[in-house]
């Protein structure tokens, strides 16, 4: 529908600021039942109700909310300093992407040259230890020494073997891959420079440290992400909330691909009364961790129908909705359900067709002949 027209259809929806001193109870007519009161034209008039007809919502959606684009956690890490040394080189800058084993900075470390030291060392005791074994192997088989010296021997060298297996560990923690340890192993070429790579592809979020700055060891370096998919974070009012559910679809204003809720928190924000919706939506490069964008969720079924109409039309009491819809000789309250709302309009869905005419002005002299009739 056009703008023009439906701002038209909208505009005489001002709430009744009046009284309701104008009720006189001699003047109401009783009402056909606790959900209808009967009103003439004359009455309507005086009493300031004014209709609109309700505009069909035909794409299930809610209203735009605000959304937060963010990075998934289990999509976000950080790249930390293996061992204690100084940054000599950075090789990406932020918003690169990186592949699996590319390198991501250089490090010169004393902490890196002892552990190379301490692996070297634990190999060469480690052969010394196999070989003494070797040689009490065969003096026990002349039985020139005891079983007990032999298990000794034994002992030590698979304590040996250990330590070597701890100290390539310690390597691989330091980034060297098992090529790099073997060409150490072989060529006993101790260096002082580590370069570290990025365990993965994925893109540079941010830099954490600079050229010729001092790192302890695990103190972070590099902020990588994938960004496919990312999360949008929509803050929906308590109140709505009823009408969303997991694996709605969620449309973002302006983005093609749609995504789908995969989480409704169980807990509201105390200080705003809303709750935390969490959509995913595949990234096709349009989308940007932290945009703000406007999102829109699927509430219903194709099945059924949705309608708005102007704010100032819905009646709330406690948890439930209701609108008033002009009948022959009155108004009849309708329970609907709320789906969406700002704070101009609300989308419902209920008994209503776009034919029917809904209450968006005196509703407190309806609500107040109602309560006077017992509702």
């Amino acid at each position: 529908m056009p703008e023009p027209a439906r701002s038209a259809r909208h505009s005489f929806a001002a709430l009744w600021t009046g009284t309701l001193l104008l009720l006189g109870s001699a003047a109401l007519p009783c009402a056909a039942s606790a959900e209808d009161v009967k009103l003439t034209p004359a009455q309507a008039q005086n009493l300031g109700i004014r209709v609109t007809h309700p505009i069909s919502s035909r794409t299930d959606r809610t209203l735009p909310y605000p959304a937060q684009i963010v990075i998934p956690t289990p999509q976000l890490w950080v790249v930390s300093a293996p061992v204690s040394g100084m940054v000599t080189n950075l090789a990406v800058a932020r918003g690169d992407r990186v592949t699996a084993g590319q390198p991501l900075l250089t490090l010169e470390s004393p902490s890196y040259v002892s552990l190379q030291r301490d692996y070297l060392h634990a190999l060469a005791q480690e052969v010394l230890a196999v070989q003494q074994l070797k040689r009490n192997a065969d003096l026990f088989e002349g039985k020139a020494i005891p079983q007990r010296v032999l298990e000794s021997s034994q002992t030590e060298a698979r304590q040996a073997s250990i330590v070597v297996a701890e100290r390539r560990q310690m390597l691989h923690l330091s980034g060297l891959s098992d090529e790099a340890i073997t060409r150490l192993t072989n060529e006993a070429a101790i260096s002082a420079t580590l370069t570290v790579n990025a365990p993965q592809a994925a893109s540079v979020v941010d830099i954490v440290v600079s050229p010729g700055q001092r790192m302890e060891q695990a103190a972070p370096l590099v902020k990588l992400a994938r960004l496919s998919p990312l999360w949008a974070e929509i803050a929906i009012p308590a109140t709505n909330i009823g009408a969303i559910k997991a694996g709605a679809r969620v449309d973002i204003d302006g983005y093609a691909t749609p995504g789908r809720v995969i989480l409704v928190s169980e807990t509201t924000d105390a200080a705003t009364q809303t709750i935390l919706v969490r959509a995913e939506i595949p990234n096709n490069g349009e989308l940007h961790s932290g945009q703000t964008a406007a999102a829109r969720i699927g509430f219903i079924s194709a099945g059924e129908s949705a309608w708005e109409i102007p704010y100032s039309g819905l009646v709330r009491r406690g948890d439930q909705a209701s609108i008033f819809v002009a009948i022959a000789g009155g108004f009849r309250q309708v329970p609907v359900t709320l789906l969406a709302e700002d704070q101009d309009h609300v989308v419902v869905s209920g008994p209503v067709t776009e034919q029917d005419e809904v209450a968006v002005g005196g509703i407190s002299a309806l609500r107040g002949i109602l309560s006077r009739l017992g509702q």
